[in-house]
């Protein structure tokens, strides 16, 4: 490209705030209130503006109507998100919905779960679930009437209760334990890592402490969905069990008519999506 060409494309940018060499603009996120940081910067530099985080050119929208013509508009030119070492773990490296790159396999998973796994007559199956479970939270909040509760850790108990149901077809063993994974892996995929700053640097990514917390969280939660996945095997084997999401991808998994076969760790995969929204 010229250099008036260059000059040109660089001029289509948003503004933002000058730039630090190898750092960017990360320092003035350095804060205990970057929200309040990002509104100030909004304030200044307008609703549509461009952060250097690290390697990472990024923008920064604070207006719906900017948003609406991103995320409706022309969500396919904004379709892919970035690699997250946290999420690029946990996902079986994309074999997921919510972190795979747009593409076949992912209109393939997306098919799959609005088709499958939340279509309306499915959702509407889990209605006595739900019902249960909301009076049982609603007994306990009674229970401890005149004492302190924890009223987010009883609603993500109630989430998780749900999900667990619909997913499992009944809460399985090793449930507080992945619970507890479940909160840890949600707080490191949006916590900062610098590895994520600087996508290039294969060193970072190694000595990363998020490296080493994310991979033994998978560990951890892959044993216990491979047994759970293992054990809907043998019931359906035996033709046991209620039908439940769960079953629902080992049938698809068994009919072997995808463009994609869906193997046990994409099927895992597509669990952990499950529990991260649900939760």
């Amino acid at each position: 490209m010229s250099a008036k060409g260059k000059k040109s494309s660089l001029n289509k940018l948003p503004p933002g705030p000058r730039k630090l060499p190898l750092i960017g603009n990360m320092h003035q996120l350095m804060t205990s209130w970057p929200h309040h940081t990002l509104r100030d910067l909004s304030n200044k530099y307008g609703p549509l503006m461009q952060l250097q985080l690290g390697e990472v050119p990024t923008i920064i929208v604070s207006s719906a109507k900017i948003a609406q013509e991103i995320m409706k508009t022309n969500d396919i030119v904004f379709s892919h998100r970035p690699r997250v070492l946290a999420c690029d773990v946990q996902t079986y490296n994309g074999k997921a919905i919510i972190f795979t790159p747009y593409g076949k396999y992912w209109k393939q998973m997306r098919k799959i779960c609005t088709m499958e796994l939340l279509s309306q007559a499915r959702v509407h199956s889990f209605r006595s679930i739900r019902t249960q479970e909301v009076r049982d939270f609603v007994k306990s909040i009674a229970l401890n009437q005149g004492s302190a509760i924890n009223l987010s850790e009883e609603i993500f108990s109630l989430s998780y209760g749900i999900t667990a149901r619909a997913v499992f077809g009944k809460k399985s063993r090793g449930q507080e334990e992945f619970m507890r994974i479940i909160k840890e892996t949600v707080k490191l995929s949006s916590a900062f890592c610098l590895a994520d700053m600087y996508p290039s640097s294969e060193i970072l990514k190694l000595i990363s402490g998020t490296r080493m917390r994310v991979h033994k969280l998978h560990r951890d939660s892959d044993k216990i969905l491979e047994n759970i996945v293992n054990e809907h095997k043998e019931q359906r084997n035996k033709g046991d069990g209620e039908a439940n999401l769960v079953d629902v991808l080992l049938q698809l998994q068994q009919q072997g008519d995808l463009d994609f076969p869906l193997e046990n760790e994409n099927i895992k995969a597509v669990l952990k999506d499950m529990f991260g929204a649900g939760s």
